[in-house]
């Protein structure tokens, strides 16, 4: 067991990803120590500095740790090993403009995070507090390793490097377990065997939220051909999340048409849920809402994420109060898992985002890219994943070459860079007039978390 461990975590007021973090904690047998907590909502850490250490005596915790909640980041990360980063850029309503704003326009998007005209104006906000965080991990803990859970995740992880060259950091996405469940459907499908779905490899390729797997297998089995038979049987009906009582506006429903029909265009299989995968296609699946529908996914309404997380502040009042048990769960994420890896006590192979240095093919030296690597002691070593089939190859490309141009944009404060990637963007189908229009609208509507940018020139 690895005692004495120190944890910065940055956004540590979050009621989801900081309390995942607290559950695994928890149930990791071999790691103990201290979380220190810093959230611009220092009451929000203090409340999480109460939930973490009333896990201390929950009868299914497995180790002892210290939550502490930090004024200042300077103290939440001055010597820490690992630092993790779960931030929310704005607020709900900077992302409400995001993702709605552009309806009137007739631009649905269905998460609003990574590409998009959301992905642009988030992206916007999200670079100047991650170049902060950066700077702040140079100076108070330059040997810790960085987990970012933070979107859009590659423009975070790359901004890191940028302004921290010395940094480790790495962008971690829960997407890739949603491909390993559906491949153990196909395998269960084809020979009525029920596999684990994490006995599946696969070769990534790709950027965040936009991967493609061109190989995969269970044991000696290639999986590849099972999953064709299952994206040409189910192409039109789908093949996963139905509707239920539990989810009436079809918030998380995926039945996976989308992927099928990209695989069965493309020759490789997208990675992601439908949701992520739609909105870096042309609107061939977000021209409406019926369009939606009809391609078995839903959209996320911003008044929907309002309300969930006023429920979380009402479930957070009744753990503090001991009305409602906060019972440590396995969250399903590999953050313990990375930990214990980079710690030596076990290698681990697994999907995470990186500067590319040549684990993917004619991809752009330094630009991130999610790919398989082998996670080890102190170290993480890319797995040289190859090249994509040329058509999927090419809107991968084209994504992380905008990427790329958007991280600079945004570090660079450059509005009229900014706006070049914005109407370039696949769901961007407006004359330039429009286009300029309602990127002004979106701005105006962030331009609290637009310091440096000369919003009012543009």
């Amino acid at each position: 067991m690895i005692n004495g461990l120190k944890i910065g975590y940055i956004g540590g007021g979050s009621m989801n990803w900081a309390w995942a973090v607290m559950g695994d904690l928890a149930l990791e047998p071999e790691l103990s120590g201290e979380v220190r907590l810093y959230d611009i909502d220092f009451n929000s850490a203090k409340s999480n500095e109460a939930i973490g250490n009333q896990l201390n005596n929950h009868p299914k915790t497995q180790s002892k740790w210290s939550y502490k909640a930090c004024p200042n980041m300077e103290e939440a990360l001055i010597g820490a090993d690992f630092v993790i980063v779960s931030i929310l850029p704005g607020t709900f309503d900077e992302m409400e403009s995001d993702v709605h704003t552009p309806e009137a326009y007739g631009i649905y998007q269905s998460v609003g995070d990574t590409t998009g005209p959301a992905g642009v104006v988030r992206a916007m906000r999200t670079v100047p507090m991650i170049e902060e965080i950066g700077l702040a991990i140079r100076d108070y803990c330059p040997n810790a390793w960085v987990i970012n859970y933070t979107n859009p995740m590659a423009i975070c992880v790359n901004t890191m490097y940028k302004v921290f060259p010395g940094i480790k950091a790495i962008g971690c996405c829960h997407e890739a377990f949603h491909l390993q469940a559906l491949l153990a459907k196909a395998y269960e499908h084809e020979t009525g065997i029920v596999i684990d779905k994490s006995d599946i490899g696969a070769n990534y390729l790709g950027v965040n939220h936009f991967v493609w797997a061109n190989r995969a297998n269970y044991k000696n089995t290639n999986l590849m051909p099972l999953f064709a038979k299952l994206a040409q049987k189910y192409s039109t009906e789908g093949y996963g999340l139905r509707d239920s009582d539990n989810d009436a506006n079809n918030i998380g429903r995926n039945l996976n048409k989308v992927c099928f029909d990209l695989f069965n265009r493309y020759g490789a299989i997208p990675v992601a849920g439908d949701r992520h995968l739609a909105e870096f296609m042309p609107p061939w699946y977000l021209a409406d809402r019926e369009t939606t529908g009809k391609w078995g996914f839903g959209l996320t309404p911003v008044p929907w994420r309002k309300k969930n997380h006023e429920n979380r502040i009402a479930k957070r009042a009744r753990i503090l109060t001991g009305e409602e048990d906060f019972a440590p769960e396995n969250s399903g994420e590999e953050g313990t898992q990375l930990i214990k890896a980079l710690l030596g006590l076990s290698d681990m192979m697994t999907t995470v985002n990186l500067p590319n240095t040549g684990q993917m093919a004619d991809i752009g030296y330094g630009i991130v890219v999610e790919t398989n690597a082998l996670v080890t002691r102190d170290a993480i070593y890319p797995v040289c994943a190859g090249k994509l089939p040329d058509m999927a190859h090419m809107m991968v490309s084209k994504h992380a070459s905008q990427q790329e141009m958007l991280m600079k944009a945004c570090m660079d404060r450059d509005l009229g860079l900014a706006f070049s990637v914005f109407v370039e963007d696949n769901l961007v189908n407006l004359s330039l007039n429009d286009a300029t229009e309602l990127f002004r609208k979106m701005i105006n509507n962030t331009k609290e978390y637009l310091d440096g940018w000369c919003v009012k020139d543009f």
